[in-house]
């Protein structure tokens, strides 16, 4: 039986004897380069295509020459997935039709259903498995470092095949509108609404204002609109009852976060409100069991999604935390529903402003002020300082990043249209910052929100 079965693959499989050595190797290194070239270009388009926001902020801030070309490319999204395609299909034709042509001189098949399978089956699967499914999933884990070290090879790809891209590009574009599922107009970006709602009269001021909230809401992080860690008002568990009666008096918060040792473990919030009932009671009084659970969320979350978060929890104050569990500020109900409204202010609050225009022409900012509020404040874009702000969310920090080190009381830090000194220090915390603004590069004067 077994002399049998192997009579039969002889008779269906056998290697030709008459093919060189030496053309089997040359056609076969011919064909795993081939499969290699790719396998690069397929995860190339995965890993382009799924770069996230802080993935593309990374590379914006890194000045390596692979960076830059690779924001590049990413700035014609269309010509580049065009070239990715063109490149990938050549390459497997070629690679299919050297595969079929080395089998057929290779091996004497004994029936054309073997043959079949071996140029068709066995060929395409080596192919998906090794020049498309292998290189994705690797792509997709890896894909800001293949990303750069494919920007060259690409930006090469790009430019020889950029005749045959725009047929592609142009086609796609042509085809879309005849069939009506893309119409010039339709797709408008936030900062194109934005800045619609900048230049358009309709309406009053602050309606104008509220609808470009709404534009821009679902853009924003927690982080760019929460109370630093700095200016939290928290108290210490080991607090005796008499001292915080004396902290819920000075302070006037309805809440306030709980912690051990330092910020950094927070145990839970105290509701002022809690605490009305108990307020005469004896000083040994363990208010700690008044302490309720608190609500911590990272800091990149959107802050769409918390208020979504706030309304299903019935909660209104979150403890924003960083990438390694610290605490990294608070940020409440009003901070997000401000951000539409504009600031929301009662009989209790103070009128303090984060800036005050000054004879000279000049402007004067709190340190701490949030750079999302510097950007309404002074009516630019929420990007305005996207390529040199780094990981600071607030004016003092943005000097940091520009500048590299701490600054002096009379040096300028100047970017863009803005020049920028520090007015005055507190300890190592810039408190004010003085702010010129070129009018000759810009038409826009500065508002109050």
């Amino acid at each position: 039986m077994e002399d049998g079965t192997h009579t039969l693959f002889i008779n269906l499989l056998a290697l030709n004897p008459d093919l060189a050595p030496d053309t089997l190797i040359g056609q076969l290194l011919i064909i795993l380069l081939l499969l290699l070239v790719s396998a690069v270009i397929s995860g190339s388009e995965t890993a382009y295509f799924s770069l996230t926001p802080g993935d593309i902020r990374n590379l914006q801030n890194s000045h390596q020459r692979t960076a830059q070309m690779a924001l590049q490319l990413l700035q014609k999204p269309d010509y580049l997935l065009s070239s990715i395609l063109l490149g990938n299909n050549a390459v497997n034709i070629a690679m299919v039709i050297l595969s079929t042509l080395l089998s057929n001189q290779t091996f004497m098949f004994g029936s054309e259903v073997v043959r079949f399978i071996f140029d068709v089956v066995i060929i395409t699967f080596i192919l998906l498995l090794c020049g498309e499914i292998t290189p994705k999933i690797f792509a997709t884990y890896n894909a800001p470092r293949l990303a750069r070290f494919m920007s060259y090879p690409l930006m090469v790809l790009v430019t020889i095949a950029k005749p045959f891209s725009w047929i592609l590009v142009r086609t796609t574009a042509r085809v879309n509108q005849k069939i009506g599922h893309v119409k010039k107009g339709d797709n408008i970006s936030i900062n194109d609404l934005s800045s619609a709602l900048n230049v358009t009269h309709t309406g009053s001021a602050e309606d104008r204002k509220m609808l470009k909230g709404i534009a821009t809401f679902g853009n924003i992080d927690v982080r760019e609109i929460m109370t630093p860690r700095i200016d939290v008002a928290a108290v210490e568990i080991s607090t005796s009852f008499h001292e915080l009666r004396e902290l819920i008096i000075k302070w006037e918060y309805s809440r306030m976060p709980i912690y051990e040792d330092n910020l950094d473990n927070i145990k839970g919030m105290l509701y002022t409100k809690d605490l009305l009932k108990y307020m005469d009671e004896a000083d040994d009084f363990e208010w700690k069991s008044l302490i309720r659970p608190a609500y911590f969320v990272p800091e990149h979350k959107k802050i769409n999604d918390l208020l979504e978060e706030f309304r299903q929890q019935k909660n209104h104050l979150a403890i924003v935390v960083d990438e390694y569990g610290g605490t990294f500020g608070i940020v409440t109900l009003e901070d997000i529903l401000e951000e539409i409204v504009g600031e929301i202010t009662d009989e209790s609050d103070l009128d303090e402003h984060l800036f005050s225009r000054q004879s000279d022409g000049t402007y004067l900012f709190e340190g701490k002020t949030m750079l999302n509020d510097f950007c309404k404040v002074m009516s630019i874009p929420d990007d305005y300082f996207d390529e040199a702000r780094g990981e600071a969310e607030t004016l003092a920090g943005l000097l940091l990043e520009v500048k590299g080190e701490f600054p002096s009381n009379s040096e300028d830090i100047r970017y863009k249209k803005f020049t920028f000194r520090v007015a005055s220090f507190e300890g190592r915390r810039i408190q004010k910052i003085r702010v010129t603004v070129d009018e000759a590069k810009t038409k826009n004067k500065p508002k109050k929100p």
